[in-house]
């Protein structure tokens, strides 16, 4: 092989003239001779055993060219592309091939390349880096949700109101006429939640135990069925029991029950520290964010929208993969969602464009450093793919080559130098400052000791 010619063209192309010499083309044909003639019956030949020139002679010269190019392309285009000092971010283009006797075969490859940029002030990027301070109000209210968790429905002889659950029996009509999935028994509608179409569960509201009666309501325009779309319906419901939640008492039983805890207070300490922890978490992933977002946007340079396009493709087969680890296909994913192909890859368009100029920027910040990768970290950075994709690390070095496995570690440093660079300012804000207070004033006398402490 060699690489006749380099041209730069518009737009982040690159245009490679590649010749491939007659000794590797016929080498290629011997090879592409020796697989097709299996199936290959000539007269006065048994199957398999005719001569390359006599098929040559009776289908042509050209008979065998197509799968010997296709032997040798790969490697000719990737030596090409090495040689050229190229990095391509899409599938080439090919045209011009000639084949000339005597003399091999020559192709051009249109490839689009990564793009070159330039990364500015990225060295003490100032930062604000925002604390929230958890209050008794924050606490009490994750006391809540836990209490909500551990609840249970109990029946009631009354009407239903907002926040009680209905088991109801239901079957929906159009023109008199049941549709299709408009029918259920015995299921628990929480009042109030939005679960059905908008109109239904406030008819529910006042009805009781044994109450049989019709909801008239008319499906959103917007609905995922075309037949229902903007359609007056009415739906035959009868409650069979009206349940309302009943909470735990917040005390040392409680503790117990959901935590390793023996007291109510050990458990606040706990659930305060746990959500502080959280908080704090959240603050340094914010600055980082904030920190990346600044880096990029003193990032020049023209982006190809192929870059775009195959990360959009990237975050759907990741997800398509992860759909299936949980037994359920995109197709089948993107009809329960009411969704097509076009408007879900659309949903990852922002985040993608992000992810890529983000890749470029510290990628071009790694090269400007000078960082590299110890064997060490090499090791590591293929060890923790191998667990994030429950696989086994010889899997992932035998389709992921090392030379992108060091790019991430750089670029990993990257963000470290980055970060540790950044001029970061720290403010503490009280998270629910005014919840806590009206907590406070509305807690028990033995609360409100705790309450003002938060405060302070």
């Amino acid at each position: 092989m060699s690489l006749t010619s380099v041209n730069k063209l518009e737009n982040n192309t690159v245009e490679l003239v590649v010749s491939v010499s007659e000794e590797q083309f016929q080498d290629a044909l011997n090879k592409a001779y020796k697989k097709k003639v299996k199936s290959i019956a000539l007269p006065g030949f048994r199957k398999g055993k005719a001569p390359k020139a006599m098929i040559e002679k009776m289908y042509g010269k050209e008979f065998f060219y197509d799968d010997a190019i296709n032997m040798v392309y790969p490697s000719a285009y990737e030596a090409a592309v090495e040689e050229a000092n190229i990095e391509p971010v899409d599938r080439a283009n090919v045209s011009d091939l000639q084949v000339e006797q005597g003399k091999g075969f020559s192709f051009k490859a249109t490839v689009t390349v990564k793009p070159e940029v330039t990364v500015k002030n990225y060295k003490g990027i100032k930062a604000e880096k925002t604390v929230e301070t958890i209050m008794a109000a924050d606490v009490n209210a994750e006391l809540d949700r836990m209490r909500e968790r551990n609840s249970r429905l109990t029946n009631v002889e009354r009407a239903a109101k907002n926040g009680d659950t209905a088991l109801i029996n239901f079957e929906g009509f159009k023109e008199g006429v049941a549709f299709e999935g408009g029918k259920g028994e015995n299921f628990p509608l929480v009042l109030g939640s939005g679960q059905f179409i908008p109109g239904f569960e406030e008819q529910v509201v006042g009805h009781a135990a044994g109450d049989e009666f019709d909801v008239n309501v008319t499906f959103p325009e917007d609905y995922h069925a075309e037949d229902l779309k903007g359609q007056p319906v009415v739906f035959k419901v009868k409650v069979n029991a009206v349940q309302e939640k009943e909470l735990p008492a917040l005390d040392d039983e409680f503790a117990k029950d959901v935590s390793e805890f023996d007291t109510l207070a050990e458990l606040k300490k706990d659930v305060k520290e746990r959500l502080q922890k959280e908080a704090d978490n959240k603050a340094q992933v914010d600055m980082e964010n904030s920190l990346i977002t600044t880096v990029i946007e003193n990032m020049e340079g023209d982006i190809p929208q192929c870059m775009y396009d195959n990360k959009i493709n990237e975050m759907v087969n990741d997800f398509s993969y992860r759909l299936q680890s949980q037994g359920m296909s995109l197709d089948l994913y993107l009809h329960y969602t009411g969704s097509d192909m076009k408007s879900f890859r659309e949903t990852f368009q922002e985040s993608a464009e992000r992810q890529v100029k983000i890749r470029l920027a510290l990628e071009k910040i790694a090269e400007v450093e000078s960082l590299t990768a110890t064997p060490e970290e090499i090791d590591a950075e293929y060890e923790k793919i191998a667990k994030n994709y429950g696989i086994d690390v010889s899997r992932v070095k035998g389709v992921l080559p090392e030379k992108e496995v060091i790019k991430d570690v750089t670029v990993n440093k990257a963000i470290d130098l980055v970060k540790d660079s950044a001029e970061v300012t720290e403010k503490k804000v009280k998270k629910t400052a005014s919840k806590s207070k009206k907590k406070a004033e509305e807690a028990p006398a033995e609360n409100a000791e705790e309450a003002s402490a938060d405060e302070e």
